[in-house]
């Protein structure tokens, strides 16, 4: 059986992924496309769990690490409880955020370093990473203005951070994508939302 293929979407906080990501798996279902589209942290009962406790606005006392250790366990179970089983089956699995989520946060934002952020999501991923990675590029104040006018939006833990923590999390993302141009490919998420689908669907068109 063909292996299925792993797409990933990120972003600073407000880029609208959700969104984007509704429309894209709408389109690749209608060419008759087996499609699982899923989440980080979180999709699998185990893991969204773990997503509670991290994203709870009460656990302002969290430190760096516990954080970053929490995301690379909930990343595990979810990649072996829901990812590789529907890529063994031959799926497209669309995941909102990965691995490069923690790297951009943890890694650059809260400052533990990428390379040290990496290691522990070595041991998590076992090899696996995404076949292509869209990176929705907002600017912070953008995104987060979004957020404050978006009313059905739950606010967590992470949209309560200073402004200079998602100006940071945006050159992570920067960086990754300097470092991988032919995994991760940046999207202006500012467009309309038809645009952006529409840049989006030539990117993975041209890959799949």
């Amino acid at each position: 059986m063909e292996k299925g293929l792993f797409l990933t979407f990120e972003g600073g906080e407000g880029a609208g992924k959700t969104t984007l990501i509704n429309g894209v798996v709408e389109a690749l279902r209608n060419r008759g496309r087996n499609v699982l589209s899923t989440r980080e942290p979180g999709g699998s009962p185990i893991a969204e769990l773990i997503r509670g406790v991290i994203l709870d606005k009460n656990n302002t006392a969290m430190d760096a690490r516990t954080e970053a250790l929490l995301y690379a366990a909930a990343r595990r179970q979810h990649l072996v409880e829901i990812v590789l089983p529907a890529l063994e089956r031959g799926d497209i699995v669309i995941c909102d955020r990965f691995v490069d989520s923690s790297l951009a946060y943890q890694g650059h934002s809260r400052g533990l370093g990428i390379a040290e952020v990496r290691s522990i999501n070595d041991f998590a991923i076992d090899g696996v990473m995404p076949n292509l990675t869209i990176w929705m590029d907002i600017s912070p104040e953008a995104g987060l203005a979004r957020i404050n006018s978006a009313k059905v939006r739950e606010v967590n833990r992470l949209d309560l951070e200073e402004l200079t923590f998602h100006e940071r999390v945006r050159e992570g993302y920067q960086l990754l994508m300097a470092n991988e141009p032919e995994r991760i490919i940046r999207v202006n998420a500012e467009q309309t939302v038809e645009n952006v689908l529409r840049d989006v669907m030539e990117i993975i068109n041209q890959r799949i």
